[in-house]
């Protein structure tokens, strides 16, 4: 089952012309993620689970 991280990596490593797209719940709290984290899976999955909160 995919993740957060396995999602967002998908999602960057696609060919420029690709189609694919991820949800902005998603790229949202990743894309503000230094790129250094953006390599954690654990912060990667931690600021999306956060970014679903209420509130």
């Amino acid at each position: 089952m995919k993740d957060a991280f396995d999602t967002w990596w998908e999602w960057a490593g696609k060919p420029l012309d690709s189609y694919l797209a991820i949800p902005v719940e998603i790229w949202r709290p990743v894309s503000e993620l230094s790129p250094e984290d953006r390599l954690d899976r654990q912060k990667v999955n931690e600021a999306v689970a956060r970014h679903k909160e209420p509130g």
